[in-house]
């Protein structure tokens, strides 16, 4: 759908498509079986400016609005959700954050590099005991001198092992609760850090999702990411702008998914006729694009809202993601009943939608989390939020 946007809207969309359709969809079935991260096809996105969109031009990101980087995204999974979401990540909830809260030394060091897809990021925050519930971390960063000591463990890390930074939530004042988390940038390389393992999981198998090991990892004090205290709150703020990406990808999963059924619809005989002529079929997809449509604008709506600058952006995001993450479960649903049997198959194309998209109303917050997000503010409760 091309309303609203500009000329240079447009062209990121139809890049981005344009690079989907050639380059990773023709290798799409052989990667998900194999369990392949397309890091070749990745570095090309990024050299396109797709991995640091919303990173200024100084910093070597591509300086665009947030309507075009949702635009990329959508398009990005309307092919593949496991490659949207690894530039979600790398792109709102680690290059943002770096940006907003980073030293000057910290920008140099990395931001450009992940703005132009030399590295990916990792945003670490959930732990075995703390998902939702964000102020029950447990790993600790002790200062010793000059030097941060982390220990501990975070899982569900996306882009984990194939990331050269990470960002690390850990307490450093226990006393001090939720006030008391700070946030620090991780190498790869630092010592007694360590991939534990990876989650063999039930969709998004492109992207790899590990848990990560802190054992008396060490870095520098000045790897830490704002000042100390500061880490729940730099969190929760990344994913405000996280969950646009999220509902982003949700619509291009969406999407993607209608035009595989209404493809289908037109080719499939029964009774002497394409099924796409029976008033059951069109009533779905009608239904489906419609559907579609109205998660697109809530998303386009909060992504306007960053764009103005708006600062309180939790009741924006959560709407979009809660909304449009629902509408993809609902849509690809439907989809995989017009493909029938078809569609329960592990060769067709629908059946890897459907797994893809049951996690989006999980990470970056569950529905459930996006339902207080809207209901607290706008009943004006205070207090703190709770949230992953």
């Amino acid at each position: 759908m091309d309303f609203a946007l500009t000329d240079q809207q447009q062209l990121v969309r139809d890049t981005a498509r344009q690079f989907m359709e050639t380059e990773l969809r023709p290798r799409l079935r052989e990667y998900e079986k194999e369990e392949h991260f397309p890091a070749e096809e990745i570095r090309k996105l990024g050299e396109m400016g797709f991995c640091g969109m919303l990173v200024p031009e100084e910093w070597g990101g591509a300086g665009t609005d947030t309507i075009s980087y949702v635009v990329m995204l959508e398009e990005v999974a309307r092919v593949d959700a496991s490659a949207a979401v690894t530039l979600s990540v790398t792109n709102s909830v680690v290059a943002g954050p770096l940006l907003k809260h980073g030293t000057e030394e910290q920008k140099k060091r990395w931001l450009t590099r992940l703005a132009q897809g030399e590295i990916l990021g990792a945003f670490c925050l959930t732990e075995p005991g703390a998902g939702s519930d964000a102020g029950a971390l447990q790993t600790r960063a002790e200062r010793r001198g000059d030097r941060y000591v982390l220990n501990g463990t975070k899982i569900w890390v996306t882009n984990g092992g194939h990331s050269g930074l990470y960002i690390i939530f850990a307490k450093t004042d226990p006393a001090a609760g939720r006030r008391g988390v700070s946030a620090f940038l991780v190498e790869p390389t630092a010592p007694g850090f360590r991939i534990a393992r990876y989650e063999d999981k039930m969709g998004i198998r492109m992207s790899h999702s590990a848990e990560l090991a802190l054992e008396d990892c060490e870095i520098p004090a000045d790897q830490r990411l704002g000042a100390e205290g500061e880490g729940l709150k730099i969190a929760l703020a990344g994913l405000d702008s996280g969950r646009i990406g999220i509902a982003a990808q949700s619509v291009g999963v969406a999407q993607g998914a209608l035009e595989l059924a209404a493809r289908y619809a037109k080719q499939r005989q029964a009774f002497g006729q394409p099924i796409a002529n029976f008033q059951a079929i069109q009533w779905k997809l009608a239904d489906m694009q419609t559907e579609i449509d109205a998660a697109r604008m809530l998303v386009w709506q909060a992504a306007s809202m960053r764009d103005q600058g708006v600062e309180r952006l939790g009741r924006f995001s959560s709407q979009a993601k809660l909304y449009a993450s629902e509408m993809a479960n609902r849509v690809v649903y439907h989809a995989v009943q017009i493909h029938g049997s078809v569609g329960y198959s592990r060769e067709s194309e629908i059946e890897r939608f459907y797994r893809d998209a049951r996690v989006l109303t999980i990470y970056e917050g569950t529905s459930e989390i996006q339902r207080m997000v809207i209901a607290r503010e706008l009943l004006g409760a205070s207090g703190s939020r709770a949230r992953d």
